[in-house]
């Protein structure tokens, strides 16, 4: 039976297979697995901002920069190889238009999903699949039965990547 852990904001969560990694009301937020089919582990944070801009903060999970690399540590602690580290997101969505056309106040969501992108690429870390921006919140759950990410939308199909 598949142990079911939930992903709060700011949060990070590891876990070896089988088991179903859930985090709910994604807006502008990022929320990202990062996995290792292998040995077997995965893990998800629900990113709310992009930077830490060097603060020692107590949830790691709160901020790209740091929740890409407490998860990818987690993962090396339990076993997982970073080569054979992957990793898949959804989320970063505009859910407000401030500012008016073309604005970047407040492109929270636009600014986590580059920060989220830069953090994997600075640990050589391959994103394979994300569905990002748009303006509709959404809801995430990895499973390892399958290492797939179904991303759910109010009023879209479920999407699986």
């Amino acid at each position: 039976m598949s142990t079911v852990l939930h992903v709060g904001m700011a949060d990070l969560v590891t876990a070896k297979h089988p088991a179903t990694l859930i985090s709910l009301g994604l807006g502008s937020c990022i929320g990202i697995a990062i996995y290792d089919e292998v040995a077997k582990v995965a893990g998800m944070a629900h990113i709310m901002l992009p930077e830490s801009r060097g603060e020692n903060t107590p949830k790691p999970g709160k901020f790209a920069d740091t929740a890409v690399c407490a998860l990818v540590n987690e993962l090396l602690q339990m076993g997982a190889s970073k080569d054979r580290l992957k990793a898949k997101m959804a989320g970063g969505a505009q859910m407000f238009a401030l500012g008016g056309k073309g604005s970047s106040i407040l492109s929270v969501g636009d600014r986590n999903i580059e920060a989220t992108k830069r953090a994997l690429s600075s640990l050589d870390i391959p994103l394979v699949a994300f569905d990002v921006g748009g303006n509709k919140g959404r809801s995430v759950e990895f499973r390892t039965d399958r290492w797939i990410l179904i991303v759910k939308v109010i009023g879209s199909a479920v999407k699986e990547l």
